[in-house]
């Protein structure tokens, strides 16, 4: 196992890099998306972080003191608290944070769960929090607010049952709570004076269900439960009976994800296969639907919910408005690990990234998405705008290089069987007529780019396995690629062979020019940051990029003072070049930095990580 080094340990004396935006959601947290009861803002988990956006402003803020994954999130009814829970490695103790809403910052760290925070619920007077753990842990914890303690705890579930996943507070009394999960419903007392809980089982005679999800009405009449088999249980918490299920025909597909009790009666149901539905008890028919892409995991009044707003599994979020029952999607990103970014030159008002089956253009100021481009069951590997902002040239792992137009989205030309085993970096040259790619074989191959043709000029074998990174000299005379074999090696454009050859034990990942062009800097898997000449491939002087994991991505500034890299080790770290010296890191990823970029005119960084997310830090020094 390794040892847990908090990314604030090894920069001390290091200035922090100002994050100032980010374009990311994990949609896979049960119920993560929540609307504060100010109406104003939406608050949502990230990896580690948990996001607080302004609902009519692009203002974002980060709360940040997880070390690993949030798993789960919830806000008191009077908006003053937040509470997040977290995973962690098996049997390490998983905290939950006590957030103070208006000042965003953290007031205590309650450890008693391990492995897992399953769920959590503020009671109605924010004088408790109830958590539970996770499949390992399998308790169920009272915490008392004011003192920031447990009151007392016990096992979720009887013997016989599987986990409690779902845990829900009365809406007007402060000593009674609901678990649910997999063949076990419970009705809790809280009894204060002799600090225990009592469990009372709930009966649904020969039913056997597991709980996805649950709401309790607001005058806690009944509280409604979805399983994963798509229908509704309604209970009734006073007699512990069920007072109706459905539906009885049309079952949700794929079970009852989320659910949620409007106050005017009613519930607003969401499927795992992502349908939204208004319906009534006891039919449970839809009054209203509507389809949105991505299984549904929250849902999120506004207010009495006259608004509402969905989280999807595809890291979609939507607003819809009660009456016409119609969406607008209000923030989207990749759910799947960005393979790659890239600005159209010399402009920083948008960039390109990749990641899996699809590619996406952003505008850089807003966070929003301007154009997808989607080729199913395909990942695209690497992306590059020609120079004169004409196609986006992008590599795929079934071997074919394809060209998009930027405005349209529109399939320009495709080049069939570009490599063998999948292309997996490619380049433009500056003036628009070639393309060079490299393959998950080692191939480095140059193309012809004419106005209707595309053309193989020269297969350059030398590579032993797949090629990394591409960059091309500004001359356009000379690139260098780098590759997993432990080789750099530069490449004469016009004679197309070989110029010189850098060897190092590490799988390199990225490699760039110096502006001077006559030398390059080079990191990978062995965590060194490599400086070499290029006139004969000797190494100049060599530093440590990283205490943790490899180093995956890296880009120099136009003027060669300064260059960025990102990493396992999920930090962005700002480096002076001449000095070798880190200037500034950015903490703020909670997955592997797969790549990074300086924006032409040095105003932003951006960094992407495997766990979907896209960040943008303000470059720290004046251009």
């Amino acid at each position: 196992m390794e040892t847990q080094t908090s990314p604030k340990d090894e920069v001390a004396e290091v200035a922090e890099l100002e994050l100032e935006a980010v374009i990311g959601f994990n949609g896979h947290v049960p119920a993560g998306l929540k609307c504060h009861p100010d109406q104003e803002h939406l608050v949502y988990p990230l990896g580690c972080t948990i996001l607080i956006q302004a609902l009519n402003t692009q203002e974002q803020n980060f709360l940040h003191g997880h070390g690993n994954n949030v798993s789960c999130v919830t806000i008191s009814k009077s908006g003053v608290y937040l509470a997040s829970g977290q995973v962690t490695f098996m049997g390490f103790k998983a905290d939950i944070i006590l957030w103070h809403y208006k000042k965003r910052e953290l007031i205590a760290r309650l450890s008693l769960h391990k492995g897992k925070i399953e769920a959590l619920a503020f009671s109605p007077n924010d004088l408790y929090l109830v958590s539970l753990g996770g499949p390992d842990d399998g308790s169920v914890v009272v915490w008392s607010i004011a003192k920031g303690d447990a009151i007392c705890g016990s096992p979720a579930a009887g013997p016989n049952v599987g986990n409690a996943t779902t845990v829900i507070f009365s809406n007007c009394c402060d000593e009674m709570f609901v678990t649910a999960g997999n063949g076990t419903i419970r009705v809790w007392e809280l009894d204060l004076p002799n600090r225990k809980i009592w469990p009372t089982e709930c009966h649904t005679g020969q039913m056997k269900r597991i709980v996805m999800s649950i709401s309790m009405a607001h005058d806690d009449s009944f509280f409604y439960l979805g399983t994963t088999t798509g229908d509704i249980l309604k209970m009734n918490p006073r007699t512990k009976l069920l007072a109706d299920t459905g539906p009885a025909k049309d079952r949700f597909s794929l079970g009852v994800s989320a659910i949620r009790c409007l106050k005017m009666g009613g519930l607003l149901v969401g499927s795992g296969a992502g349908l939204l539905v208004f319906c009534k008890s006891p039919s449970y028919k839809p009054i209203k639907k509507i389809q949105l892409q991505g299984g549904i995991t929250s849902i999120t009044l506004r207010g009495e919910g006259h608004q509402f707003f969905v989280g999807t599994e595809e890291s979609h979020i939507y607003r819809l408005t009660f009456t016409d029952f119609k969406e607008t999607l209000i923030t989207t990103c990749h759910f799947e690990a960005v393979e790659d970014i890239v600005f159209p030159s010399g402009t920083a008002e948008l960039f390109a990234t990749c990641a899996k089956k699809d590619i996406r253009v952003w505008h850089t100021l807003s966070n929003r998405e301007l154009l997808r481009i989607t080729v199913p069951n395909m990942t695209c590997r690497g992306i590059d705008f020609m120079r004169d902002g004409k196609s986006i040239i992008s590599a795929w792992d079934d071997g074919k290089i394809r060209a998009f137009a930027p405005e349209t989205g529109r399939l320009m030309y495709v080049i069939n069987n570009a490599h063998r085993i999948g292309v997996t970096a490619i380049a433009t040259t500056s003036d628009c007529k070639r393309v060079i790619s490299g393959g998950g074989e080692g191939e480095v191959r140059v193309w012809q780019i004419g106005h209707q043709t595309q053309k193989l000029e020269e297969a350059l074998k030398e590579h032993k396995s797949s090629v990394s990174c591409i960059r091309v000299k500004k001359s356009n005379e000379e690139c260098v690629t780098a590759s997993t074999d432990g080789t750099c090696i530069i490449w004469d454009l016009v004679r197309l062979r070989r110029n010189q050859m850098i060897l190092a034990n590490t799988l390199f990942q990225c490699v760039c020019y110096h502006p001077e062009e006559f030398q390059i800097i080079t990191s990978g898997t062995d965590r060194k940051i490599a400086y070499w000449e290029v006139f004969d491939g000797s190494v100049i002087r060599e530093l440590e990029g990283s205490l943790s994991g490899a180093v995956n991505g890296m880009d120099i500034t136009v003027e060669g003072v300064h260059f960025v890299t990102g990493g396992n080790d999920r930090l962005v770290k700002v480096w002076d070049y001449n000095e070798g010296e880190v200037t500034h890191v950015g903490v703020g990823h909670s997955g592997n930095i797969t790549r990074v970029r300086i924006s032409p005119g040095n105003q932003y960084i951006i960094s992407v990580s495997a766990d979907g997310a896209i960040l943008r830090w303000k470059y720290p020094f004046p251009s």
